[in-house]
């Protein structure tokens, strides 16, 4: 475990709009931290949800992208279901809220709360 990550440079990482790297410096500049982690839990009727937060640390196993001038680190497990995706940040009426644009996304669950990768 360590605080410095080497930042990878391939296209097939986690990539911010800028509203979602807006939010996470919102963030950042409050409580600190490395960047966003983006990983994901088993939950819901689907299979899978995604677990974003501010990353303390870089784990040993940690993918590390960067995007929009900030690190995405991206646990081992949670790789190959989130390569390519695009995090978002939208803010319609009193919803304010990240959302992903998954391409390895083969299902929902009607709620939106959880995916099946395929």
């Amino acid at each position: 475990m360590s605080n410095q990550a080497e930042v990878e440079t391939t296209s097939a990482g986690v990539e911010l709009t800028e509203p979602a790297a807006a939010r996470v410096r919102e963030f950042m500049a409050r409580e600190g931290g490395l960047g966003l982690r983006v990983d994901v839990r088993r939950t819901g009727c689907s299979g899978w949800a995604y677990d974003v937060g501010i990353a303390r640390q870089a784990e040993a196993s940690d993918r590390v992208f960067e995007s929009q001038g900030l690190k995405v680190l991206v646990s081992e497990q949670a790789m190959n279901m989130v390569a390519g995706t695009t995090v978002d940040f939208v803010h319609e009426g009193l919803t304010r809220e990240f959302r992903f644009r998954n391409p390895n996304v083969t299902g929902e669950c009607g709620c939106g709360e959880s995916f099946t990768v395929g």
